[in-house]
């Protein structure tokens, strides 16, 4: 279900090098990496986000494959190429070769030594690097399998030739003053939560678990070194009987350190996906009859729409878990943008619940499970220290961990050595039972993971949102102004809750959404065309001051709106009598079966422990959100105790004829 992931094949020339110098100049740098350079001075303490002040490391050797695409490509989209040459993208240690170099690029001290030579003065330097090689790597996905076994003897190997080597580099005293931000085995753990039916992944979980918390330790002894796991994605563990999971997971395999949760410096989501940053046209709200827009086909119940609703999600529970308030989020942004002419432009005025959504999403892909070299994706934001907008998702930075243009996978089989196999999520033509009988939706042609994808980077520049230069359809992010100022901002107090309300902003085509602030805090934001925010839980009595700002796809944002002052009153709006209420909702159906929902709400002294009376004869195949035993629905460990007024929602797809919509019993 996830991307492939190994450095690409490629090779290198000076930063500004062009087109006809490339290959030559790369084999130069091969053969003679550059000398270490050496800094006076103690390393620097331990910061809170790594990136905050920081220059980041150019990986020439990917450089060298953007500058040789555009002097293919010229003309405008060669320009754009260009201008992103120097973008800094991570480094990827795939296999124990990688460590010393082989024919996919040289190897970690060669990129170290060239991170010291751009090191400006005193300006602390970020350098990314991604560790990756399990025992039992990518158990579910095989186009990016690895060389080691899920044996005791694939992690002894693990342990002492791949990590304890790389530890031993990045421990050198030449290094201290770089800051290492590594990002730690990616899909390994989230395979965890929803793949343990596979033997594979069931082989793989002790090797899993011991190899990341053995990673974690030995990095975080080094001392500059600033580890983030990686935390899927939206579209895979945005589901609450996921995220939940997830997050104990976390907290168990951090817990397993000797460092504990200093071991890590926070989560890195979307890595090499292309899960949007924000659906700014859809929200996961009431569409007719009760429904909600998560109940979509594309969406299938996941009220998780794009990455800023994923980490804002993930940072809570891992919060709830124990992990300081200080972890910071990362999202891959390498690959998310999904511009071009096919980006819809506006919300869709249907109907149809499954056809709004096909017209509204920005995500073009088949199915949210398609993973591998996705057609139609376009590069995402532009790598940014502590992206503004999103404060419920905590970012420290937008990233390029996956460097675009490196292939997921060969989309047909290819001999090699380095243990990928062909997997039918790369091919095209292929119809996947995990992808609900769908295509794949991947680029045809593709190379092995990792390797040099020329026809897939073109395709990303053009595609890009913003979009890049004069190589895409969008404004060029550096050319334009901030949009308009929100009009007319009014504020009504019911109780203890605030309704904020504005008019668009005169050029609101370009807006990708608003944020409000209170008081001059930000409280919240919305995506897109919707120009409301509610704010709940507030001090009884108090009056407040909202103001509103607007932003769009570039990072722009206008200057706040005047203020809209309201006075609370005495209470909000009193939550119904006794322990709780349940509605049952029929959200649809078909022949033999359907999907249903109940709300449960807690009454005036809340619903510790609720459980509610499952209507007759219910047979569910898939539950999220409660556990059904006997007849009863019980709460799971983050919803099974309510606080006066709190809702809890549970969801399930079931066998036969769906109940009468109605009230069930709730105590």
């Amino acid at each position: 279900m996830r991307p492939a992931w190994t450095r690409r094949e490629g090779a290198s020339s000076p930063r500004r090098a062009r087109a006809a110098a490339t290959t030559t100049a790369a084999l130069a740098l091969v053969a003679a990496p550059l000398a270490a350079a050496t800094t006076a001075g103690a390393a620097e303490p331990r910061v809170d986000n790594p990136f905050a002040g920081a220059t980041q490391y150019v990986n020439e050797y990917w450089s060298a494959n953007v500058e040789a695409a555009a002097g293919r490509a010229g003309g405008d989209l060669g320009d754009a190429m260009l201008s992103i040459a120097d973008e800094p993208t991570s480094v990827w240690m795939d296999r124990i070769s990688a460590i010393e170099g082989n024919a996919d690029g040289p190897g970690l001290r060669t990129h170290l030594d060239a991170a010291l030579a751009q090191k400006q003065g005193d300006t602390p330097l970020v350098f990314n690097l991604v560790i990756y090689d399990l025992p039992g790597r990518d158990c579910y996905a095989l186009a990016s399998n690895g060389e080691l076994p899920a044996t005791a003897e694939g992690m002894e190997r693990y342990e002492t030739e791949y990590i304890d080597a790389i530890a031993a580099i990045l421990d050198d005293p030449a290094y201290e003053d770089l800051r290492i931000v590594a990002t730690i085995e990616p899909d390994s753990l989230p395979n965890l939560v929803t793949n343990s039916s596979e033997p594979l992944c069931q082989t793989a979980a002790p090797y899993y678990r011991q190899g990341v918390a053995y990673a974690l330790d030995r990095l975080y002894d080094v001392g500059n070194v600033y580890s983030y796991i990686d935390a899927a994605h939206a579209g895979w563990l945005g589901w609450p009987n996921n995220a939940q999971p997830a997050a104990q997971l976390f907290a168990d395999v951090v817990g397993s350190t000797e460092a504990g949760f200093d071991s890590v410096a926070g989560f890195v989501t979307n890595t090499a996906n292309s899960t949007p940053l924000v659906e700014p046209f859809l929200q996961d709200e009431n569409f007719g009859s009760g429904g909600f827009v998560r109940q979509a086909g594309f969406y299938e119940w996941n009220p998780d729409f794009d990455e800023t609703d994923w980490t804002a999600h993930l940072y809570d529970l891992l919060v709830a878990e124990g992990f300081p308030s200080s972890i910071g989020m990362l999202i891959d942004t390498s690959r998310n943008g999904w511009g071009g002419p096919d980006r819809p432009t506006a919300e869709s005025t249907s109907t149809d619940l499954n056809t709004y959504v096909n017209e509204s999403r920005v995500d073009r892909r088949t199915h949210r499970g398609a993973w591998c070299n996705p057609a139609g994706a376009g590069i995402g934001e532009r790598p940014q220290v502590s992206p503004a907008g999103y404060p419920e998702s905590h970012l420290d930075a937008f990233v390029w961990v996956k460097p675009p243009g490196e292939s997921d996978g060969s989309s047909e089989e290819i001999p090699n050595d380095e243990g990928k196999h062909f997997d039918r999520m790369c091919d095209p033509t292929f119809n996947s039972p995990k992808l609900s009988g769908l295509l794949t939706g991947a680029l045809p042609d593709a190379p092995l993971s990792g390797k040099w994808f020329e026809a897939q980077f073109r395709m990303l520049v053009t595609n890009a949102y913003p979009a890049i230069g004069d190589g895409g359809t969008n404004p060029d992010p550096d050319d334009t102004t901030a949009p308009s100022v929100p009009q007319d901002v009014a504020a009504s107090a019911d109780g203890t809750t605030v309704e904020v309300t504005w008019s668009p902003s005169t050029d609101d085509t370009r807006v990708t959404g608003y944020q409000v602030s209170r008081d001059g805090e930000d409280v919240g934001s919305v995506s897109g065309t919707v120009t409301s925010f509610t704010d709940e839980g507030l001090a009884e009595n108090t009056r407040y001051s909202y103001t509103v700002t607007a932003r769009d796809a570039a990072g722009n944002v206008s200057a706040a709106s005047a203020p809209a002052q309201v006075t609370t009153g005495e209470g909000g709006e009193e939550p119904p009598a006794g322990a709780c209420t349940a509605v049952y909702s029929t959200a649809n159906s078909w022949s033999g079966g359907y999907q249903g929902q109940i709300l449960v709400t807690a009454g005036a002294d809340g619903a510790p422990g609720w459980e509610v009376t499952a209507p007759a004869g219910l047979s569910t195949t898939n539950l999220w959100g409660g556990t059904l035993s006997g007849g009863v629905i019980t709460g799971q460990s983050w919803n099974a105790d309510l606080a006066p007024g709190a809702t809890a929602t549970v969801g399930f797809v079931a066998d036969g004829t769906p109940p009468a919509d109605g009230e069930l019993a709730c105590g």
